[in-house]
């Protein structure tokens, strides 16, 4: 890392870290988002400084209210700015007075509805003044570590070694709402809205030493500096899992996109060419964004290409056989292998070839063997269970069986789980993914997360070359961007 890139990291620590923060429109009102991000940051457990600003002074939640943040007696890492857009220039101003070194600006009302003017105004104000921006049009971030929830989500965030960086602020506090419900645990959650000065690729920065974080789910409209994106995906694979939720693919979605956050989507396929230099996995939606981080925030990299399926349903041992074709999962072929490990489960009528065949009357204790044999073999590299609703499995049995294996070998092999049937299995799942089992109600849900880690280990097990630099023809650009706005 150059000297310039080492200062850079060091100054983004303090939007992470901030040893003091102010929030300018703290508001008395509950129903106010001044006082929703000052309740959150308070009852956070957050142990730094707490400055709420507000001309009217006063006390609020216990703490005393500076009519401007000017007037607080000690530094200032961070402010958080919630006054209508019309008082966001002279706020920043008297955040430059103070030295303030960075600021999030939650205040919505500019490139997003058109407001462009403004905010190059108050980005130039503060690159004049050496202070960084997130935002505009933001919900705030989240850090575990510090025990700092500065957004206006939800008050109380599960921690864990997700991180979340979104362009969407309502998105993004749904996903704190569905990782809370689903039982993962997040390390931080960005915000960064309309990225006037502060983007992914700076953030990335962080979180690619962060210890805290084991997987990052980038949600993305539009990408504003793609050669420091491109290079930074590069450094983040070789340590950490990254997922991509990229929007703005057809020509719709780009114009809702540029409505929404000011965004230019760019070319699908130009970004799809982003992800396969820089080893990024790329996710359909929402859902199975989710089933990606999940499965690979708690597993490990397979150690070779020997897959094996292990079902008492033939039909879906042909249909997850199709959806690993489709995902790229290799499948374990070495017949005498197979033979010899499942052999003696197996009945004469079930079959040993890849899918193992345990076949409808297979119970608990049968599938239990296999498993066992499975992960306990040096030549299998990673197993796919499959369980058809039957008469002689006991849900709560195969429950019990399924979490116990699965935390006994999780780091060691990769083990995904899929279920299907009734009410019974339903619950089983929910038991199951309540305790962080990487369990789908589908094989195709299945093998696509099973995919993404494969591609993974395809990548990073992949000779690594050197990227050229591109070539950048700026006045070209200027042009291709007039022209998308006319």
């Amino acid at each position: 890392m150059h000297l310039k890139d080492a200062i850079q990291l060091s100054q983004i620590k303090k939007l992470f870290e901030p040893e003091s923060v102010a929030v300018i429109g703290a508001s008395s009102n509950p129903s106010k988002i001044g006082h929703k991000i000052l309740n959150n940051i308070v009852s956070s457990g957050y142990k730094g400084q707490i400055y709420p600003i507000n001309p009217h002074g006063g006390e609020l939640l216990g703490l005393p209210v500076y009519e401007s943040v000017k007037d607080v007696p000690d530094k200032v890492d961070l402010g958080i700015i919630v006054v209508p857009a019309r008082l966001v220039y002279s706020v920043i101003q008297e955040c430059a007075d103070k030295k303030i070194p960075f600021l999030i600006i939650i205040t919505s009302g500019f490139s997003e509805v058109g407001n462009r003017e403004e905010e190059e105004k108050i980005v130039n104000l503060a690159r004049k003044n050496n202070i960084r921006i997130l935002g505009p049009n933001v919900f705030g971030i989240f850090v575990a570590n510090t025990k700092l929830n500065a957004t206006f989500g939800p008050p109380k965030v599960p921690h864990g070694n997700i991180a979340i960086v979104t362009q969407s602020g309502a998105l993004g506090i749904a996903m704190i709402g569905k990782a809370a419900a689903e039982g993962m645990g997040l390390s931080a959650v960005i915000s960064v809205g309309n990225k006037a000065d502060i983007n992914e690729a700076e953030l990335l920065e962080y979180l690619k030493d962060d210890p805290n974080t084991e997987v990052i789910l980038l949600y993305i409209e539009g990408v504003r500096d793609g050669q420091a994106l491109v290079k930074t995906l590069k450094e983040v694979t070789k340590k950490k899992h990254v997922v991509v939720l990229k929007s703005g693919k057809s020509k719709r979605g780009a114009i809702a996109a540029a409505s929404h956050t000011g965004s230019l989507a760019g070319s699908d396929e130009i970004f799809q060419g982003i992800a396969d230099q820089t080893g990024v996995i790329r996710a359909e939606g929402v859902n199975e964004a989710f089933n990606f981080v999940r499965f690979l925030s708690n597993t490990t990299l397979p150690k070779g290409k020997n897959n094996v399926i292990v079902t008492n349903g033939g039909g879906l041992g042909v249909l997850c056989a199709d959806a690993c074709e489709k995902y790229k999962v290799p499948l374990m072929d070495d017949q005498d292998v197979l033979k010899k490990t499942y052999g003696e489960i197996v009945p004469d009528f079930g079959s040993t070839r890849n899918p193992i065949d345990l076949t409808g009357q297979a119970t608990d204790e049968h599938y239990e063997k296999a498993l066992v044999k499975s992960l306990r073999s040096k030549k299998i590299d990673s197993v796919m269970a499959l369980y058809c609703e039957t008469a002689v499995l006991d849900p709560e049995k195969t429950m019990e069986t399924i979490a116990r294996l699965n935390k006994e070998y999780r780091g060691k092999k990769p083990i995904v789980f899929s279920m299907f049937g009734g009410e019974r299995i339903n619950k089983t799942i929910a038991g199951l993914q309540a305790k962080n089992v990487p369990v789908f109600d589908g094989v195709y849900n299945c093998s696509a997360a099973l995919g993404a880690l494969y591609k993974r280990y395809r990548y990073l097990n992949k000779k690594q070359g050197s990227m050229p630099d591109l070539e950048i023809n700026e006045e070209k650009i200027k042009k291709i961007v007039k022209k998308a706005y006319e």
